[in-house]
Formats: structure tokens, C-alpha cells, sequence
């Protein structure tokens, strides 16, 4: 057993097992009815954004609503009561995600116009990522987060480089085009290099003179190859990553540092490959 629950009660003990807990049935039942009721949740949420549904259905909507708050807020009761650090848990990221997504509900009960404030139930998505513990994909997940932090300097370079462009083209397109075509201003003119360099090109703004459409062709061609630059370097620390932990993590849960003459990964039990 986990050395952290050790000193809880034998009810806590319990109630962490299934909410903490995805290794077994309990645990992976309750995440699944968990993220059926994220889902359901934020879907009333879009439909209320609707008017003619809103109209027809605005009562079930706030009957259903407060099923999904209470429900939420037992959960969230209960991990406080569950884990061996409650503190911790209610300052951490997904604790204070937890009870974001409960606070409109209930300031609609002290507070007129609180209503406005019910988008932020939609927080509640984020917490689907949690569930993601469920799945076979948790340590692909953190590799992909160890490669990210491990390109984070030369990403910082690249960014860095590619506002240095879009400075100096947006720049010198304002000088070229001028107000009387649209780019009214340096930052302007700076923001229709983003859209184009990005090759998004909202079309708002276009350059009419010769120059500038030739500029403009230029970074064009300049951001197919822009957008390549990131995903080369990720992989790279990907398969750097790769080749450093496959042997070392267990595919299955993530865990890290397993010594190689391991058959079995001694937090999930996965089988682990030969070397």
C-alpha cells in the first residue's frame, strides 16, 4: 500500500483507493461516470448558449445544473477527505480547477447577474485530462512533456527569432503600403505579418502595391517553412527520449526509473520489455 495513506482511516483509505485510484474496477468506473458527467456538464453549458434551445429548455437546464454542481461538489469533498495532503491537493493545479468549476452555481444564489459567470463552468473540461490516467497513453503523454521541456531553449530561440521578422516585414510594410492600403499603424501592420507568416490570412488586410505583394509572396513561402522548424525539434527530443527511457518507464503508467533487470513494472504490474 502507498506509504502516504498509510495513516488515514480505513474509510479514507477506501474512498481514495476508488477516487485516486485507476487500477481498479471501482476506480475506473467512478472516472468513467466522472468524465460522462464533465462531458454532460459542459454540453449544457454550449446549449444554453443557444437561444431558441435555451427558451424551451432554460428549467431542465438549471435543474440539471445543480445535479451536476452538488455531484461535483461531493467528489470534490471527497478528495479533500481522501487525501493525505488536503491542503496540497486544494492548491494544486486540478484542486483549484475543481473548485472554479462549483463557484458560479453558488454565487448565483447570493448574487444577481452571477449568471453571466456560469461560462466558467466550462473549466470543467479541463478536467478530462485527468482521466487520462485511465488509458494506456499516460507515459507517452509524459514524454511528450519531457521532450517539450527539453527544447524549451532552442523553441525560446526560434520564437525569438520569428518576432524579429514579423518586427522588421511589419515594419517595412508600412513604410511600402501606407495608411491610404489599410496598415495604419506599426503594430497593425505587425499583425497582418503574424496572420500571414502563419498562414492563417484572415484577408482583412492585403497589400495593393507591387513591392508589397512581393514581400508578402516572400513570407508566405517563408512560413511553410517556419512551421516545420518546432515540430523538427520536438521530435528530435522525442526520439532522444526514446532511446534514453523506453527501457527505463513503464509504457503502461508512466513510472519512471525502474531498474532494467525488471520484468515488471512495481506500480501497475505491466510486463515490461526485454532488453
Amino acid at each position: 500500500m502507498n506509504k502516504e495513506i498509510d495513516g488515514l482511516k480505513k474509510w479514507q483509505q477506501k474512498i481514495h483507493e476508488v477516487i485516486f485510484g485507476y487500477h481498479t474496477f471501482a476506480g475506473k468506473l467512478f472516472d468513467l461516470v466522472l468524465l460522462v458527467g464533465i462531458l454532460a456538464s459542459v454540453a449544457i453549458v454550449m446549449l444554453e448558449s443557444v437561444r431558441e434551445i435555451d427558451a424551451n429548455f432554460s428549467q431542465e437546464f438549471h435543474f440539471l445544473e445543480w445535479v451536476f454542481t452538488i455531484l461535483f461538489t461531493l467528489e470534490y469533498i471527497a478528495r479533500l477527505l481522501s487525501s493525505p495532503r488536503p491542503l496540497k491537493y486544494a492548491l494544486s493545479f486540478m484542486g483549484i480547477v475543481d473548485l472554479l468549476s462549483l463557484i458560479p452555481t453558488y454565487l448565483g444564489i447570493f448574487i444577481d447577474g452571477a449568471h453571466a459567470l456560469l461560462v466558467i463552468r466550462s473549466i470543467r473540461l479541463i478536467r478530462v485530462f485527468r482521466i487520462l490516467k485511465l488509458t494506456h497513453f499516460m507515459g507517452g503523454a509524459q514524454q511528450l512533456a519531457d521532450a517539450l521541456w527539453a527544447s524549451r531553449h532552442k523553441v525560446i530561440v526560434f520564437l525569438g527569432s520569428v518576432l524579429c521578422i514579423v518586427v522588421i516585414i511589419g515594419t517595412l510594410m508600412f513604410m511600402i503600403e501606407g495608411r491610404s492600403h489599410g496598415f495604419s499603424s506599426i503594430p497593425k501592420s505587425i499583425y497582418w505579418a503574424i496572420v500571414t507568416i502563419t498562414t492563417v490570412g484572415y484577408g482583412d488586410i492585403a497589400p495593393e502595391t507591387v513591392v508589397g505583394q512581393t514581400i508578402a509572396s516572400a513570407l508566405m513561402i517563408v512560413g511553410y517553412a517556419i512551421l516545420a522548424v518546432p515540430t523538427g525539434i520536438v521530435t528530435h527530443e522525442l526520439i532522444h527520449a526514446d532511446k534514453k527511457n523506453n527501457l527505463g518507464s513503464c509504457p503502461r503508467c508512466g513510472q519512471k526509473n525502474l531498474p532494467k533487470e525488471s520484468n515488471y513494472c512495481f506500480n501497475c504490474g505491466e510486463k515490461l520489455k526485454e532488453l
